[in-house]
């Protein structure tokens, strides 16, 4: 089976990629965003073709696996064939409704031909899904193995653009925070953020690492803060909890399903929140003990092999 899928998510596409088909991989010549290609930072397959759009049109596809709007469009002018009519296809929501948290309307909401995915139940619940037909597939991460240490008494934050997303990602928090524990902040364009925030820069530094070396470093810190309020559930604290690190977080979207009783402590009352990341930076048995739990609660409801079987329940359904 040929299953086109363009590379926008590749956390999430990795997994994906494991699956026992054939995946198509639009790529064109300055690797724009309708155009990455295959990975550069994660391993995938070798059944992870790259196609040119042009290449597209003679193409075997069985399936379109579409996740932004305008791929509705973009896959019938590269492919020829409509999707959801002339070919099955599916839809992945990545993210939580952002204009409001239970009016906004999906862009597939009118379509009943092809199944709205969502990657938590939470986003299913919040999008006004309309007609269209939904699923739900959680998150599915390759186990990156135990590889917390615990070295460096810090908490570790993992956040693209946090300067420009703001409120969103909670960076108006990350103050409060540092004054509690020295912050390490991986992720895209964290440069300046000390400075923004007027921290020094001893309690934020920023670190924008390739995807082979962030895991080892993100292990390094005491404990995974996650000061995220409106995005769906990252992949990034699922991530942390797989190394083994104790998570504290913001008690919003899907965060409480994934983080159970003493696997971390999830709150919204930032005193709780601030005696939490001091705790486990002052105390290492403590933040061992937690991590290990936050790894096994990880291993039992977001592994791979669920992940793989879910997806192939569902493309066997679509595909009939």
């Amino acid at each position: 089976m040929n299953i086109l899928v363009w590379h926008v998510h590749g956390s999430w596409l990795t997994s994906l990629v494991q699956g026992p088909y054939t995946f198509l991989v639009p790529v064109t010549p300055e690797r724009g965003p309708d155009g990455l290609g295959r990975a550069r930072t994660w391993e995938w397959p070798r059944t992870v073709r790259e196609l040119r759009p042009d290449e597209l049109r003679a193409a075997d596809i069985d399936l379109m696996v579409l996740q932004r709007p305008h791929e509705v469009e973009l896959a019938q002018e590269w492919t020829g064939r409509r999707p959801g009519i002339d070919v099955p296809a599916v839809y992945v929501e990545h993210n939580c409704p952002h204009e409001s948290a239970v009016d906004t309307r999906h862009p597939l909401a009118d379509r009943t031909d092809i199944t709205l995915v969502h990657v938590t139940h939470f986003n299913r619940l919040m999008w006004d899904n309309g007609r269209a037909p939904t699923a739900v597939i959680e998150h599915g991460i390759i186990d990156p193995g135990h590889l917390w240490t615990g070295a460096e008494p810090r908490a570790a934050v993992v956040v693209n653009e946090p300067v420009r997303r703001g409120r969103t990602t909670g960076t108006d928090l990350l103050p409060g925070f540092a004054r509690a524990v020295p912050l390490d902040v991986f992720g895209m364009r964290t440069e300046g953020l000390a400075e923004h925030l007027g921290l020094p820069p001893g309690r934020c530094r920023t670190r924008d690492l390739p995807q082979g070396e962030l895991h080892p470093a993100m292990a390094r810190c005491r404990l995974y803060l996650h000061p995220i309020r409106w995005t769906s559930l990252g992949l990034s604290l699922l991530e942390a909890m797989f190394l083994g690190m104790p998570v504290v977080a913001l008690d919003t979207t899907e965060v409480r399903e994934a983080v159970p009783e003493g696997a971390g402590v999830v709150s919204n009352r930032f005193d709780v929140l601030e005696d939490a990341v001091r705790r486990f930076a002052a105390d290492p048995a403590y933040a061992r003990v937690t991590g290990e739990a936050a790894r096994a609660a990880v291993q039992a409801r977001y592994g791979e092999r669920r992940f793989r079987d879910d997806w192939e329940r569902l493309i066997k359904e679509v595909t009939r």
